[in-house]
């Protein structure tokens, strides 16, 4: 299933993507997509509403140097165990929305990832039952001003600006994360090509890492980490990170 967020004429609802190409419906869910969702029997055109971000997480919790090659085109090594920080959700924003660039950065990086939607509250997963807490996954967008990353030493500021983490289009539940293809391009360039087969730590490694430190709560997202090739972006230029039984995310950059 592929559960969605959007903005419709009367409001705002959840809803299950049904169809194909560009002969796509959504269908209206009941109240939340947690569980076994009911539906209201409500449809539109996917044409006639608009896309948001897929949730509204409590909080994003990134993985930094999950993939050998990104970690060298940083400068290092890989880490032997996951390194996380905190992302806030006020810097999720829906597909299609402008990534803006703050004033004070002079160099505004993408970074296309995977990322891992939590289906309930979970503490403590061992990696043989992660799977059981996840809802699905969706694509994500971790931008890093990366000039305040080096400076700062820790990564809060540059990683925490508002429009900072575009999700979307939608959650994928049935997708396998093990070996998926994940591009990213920059005004059509392609500028990241790798597979999720790549992750130093794995999906249920991840899982097992961060709820042995921190409760996850349903609709918190797990950014899996970018492979090699993240670079600056300008105004007027457009970001898609495309994930293979996912979809794609575009976002338009412009100046805060």
């Amino acid at each position: 299933m592929r559960i969605a967020r959007i903005a419709h004429p009367e409001g705002v609802a959840f809803v299950a993507v049904e169809g194909e190409g560009d002969d796509l419906a959504a269908a209206e869910i009941a109240e939340h997509p947690f569980g076994t969702p009911t539906f209201t029997g409500r449809r539109w055109p996917l044409a006639d509403i608009r896309l948001l971000a897929p949730i509204l997480p409590s909080k994003l919790v990134g993985v930094g140097k999950n993939y050998a090659d990104h970690a060298r085109e940083m400068g290092g090594e890989a880490p032997a165990d996951p390194v996380i920080f905190l992302k806030p959700s006020t810097a999720v924003i829906g597909p299609a929305v402008p990534i803006k660039l703050p004033p004070s950065s002079s160099r505004v990086d993408y970074e296309g990832e995977l990322a891992v939607v939590i289906g309930m509250p979970c503490r403590d997963v061992p990696a043989a039952r992660a799977a059981d807490v996840v809802l699905g996954y969706t694509i994500g967008n971790d931008v890093t001003a990366r000039d305040q990353q080096q400076s700062d030493g820790q990564w809060a500021r540059a990683k925490g600006y508002d429009t900072f983490c575009p999700l979307g289009p939608w959650i994928e539940t049935t997708v396998r994360p093990d070996d998926l293809a994940l591009r990213t391009e920059l005004d059509g360039e392609v500028k990241q090509d790798a597979r999720t087969s790549l992750l130093l730590h794995d999906v249920p490694k991840l899982i097992e890492w961060i709820t042995g430190v921190m409760t996850l709560l349903p609709g918190d997202v797990i950014l899996t980490g970018t492979p090699a090739g993240v670079g600056p972006m300008s105004a007027g230029q457009s970001v898609s990170v495309t994930i293979e039984g996912i979809g794609t995310l575009t976002n338009p950059v412009a100046p805060r």
